[in-house]
């Protein structure tokens, strides 16, 4: 009687096939953490943009309440230094030219320039405030912006109707154009503007013609 020999086969993987199986899940495992990266960047980059975003923000209320409530304003050009001889007397900058704005403060004595406050912006990208005129210390010393913040060309104020006994309301325009660098070297461009005009009437009375 013949004997027949049965051999027991097992299904399994080759090599091949295993190392393929492994690269394709490599594959898929870098694009997954690729993206995930990707999108944990960007969560960071917009974070950081939008807590620069509400200084600057802050910033500007801050400089809008002062500038609302203040009087005498006058405006210059980067080059004209504090103190300034010309900085207690309203000043118009109708081009929006002014780099630096200087006006009296809701308590301040308009006979009194060391009492002005004064902002302006330096030849750094930089943004400064004086409370004392620049008198006692170096305006330019400690910027308000934040470090990672450089203000460029258009940002600056737009001042009419400063001089009193004119037909027009006095009225200030504050501009923030900028650059925000990120931790990764790119830069976010932004550009910030608001008007004020001051509390305090300056427009002379009518008299009434009936």
């Amino acid at each position: 009687m013949q004997k027949e020999y049965f051999k027991n086969k097992r299904g399994g993987f080759t090599i091949i096939e295993v190392m393929i199986s492994i690269a394709l899940f490599t594959i898929v495992i870098m694009t997954g953490m690729t993206a995930l990266l990707n999108v944990n960047s960007l969560h960071n980059k917009s974070q950081n943009t939008r807590s620069i975003m509400d200084s600057l923000n802050f910033i500007m209320e801050d400089m809008s309440r002062n500038i609302r409530t203040g009087y005498n304003y006058s405006c210059f050009p980067l080059g004209a230094g504090f103190p300034n001889s010309g900085q207690g007397s309203p000043q118009d900058c109708t081009d929006g030219s002014g780099e630096a704005l200087a006006f009296e403060s809701s308590t301040g004595d308009p006979s009194d320039d060391k009492d002005q406050v004064i902002y302006a912006f330096d030849s750094n990208g930089n943004l400064f405030k004086a409370i004392d005129g620049g008198y006692s210390n170096d305006i330019y010393s400690s910027p308000i912006n934040p470090s990672n913040v450089t203000f460029i060309t258009g940002s600056g104020f737009t001042v009419v109707g400063s001089k009193p006994g004119d037909d027009q309301q006095p009225f200030v325009i504050i501009r923030l154009v900028g650059e925000i660098t990120n931790k990764d070297k790119t830069k976010t461009q932004f550009s910030l503007q608001t008007s004020v005009s001051q509390r305090l009437i300056d427009i002379p009375a009518v008299s009434n013609p009936y």
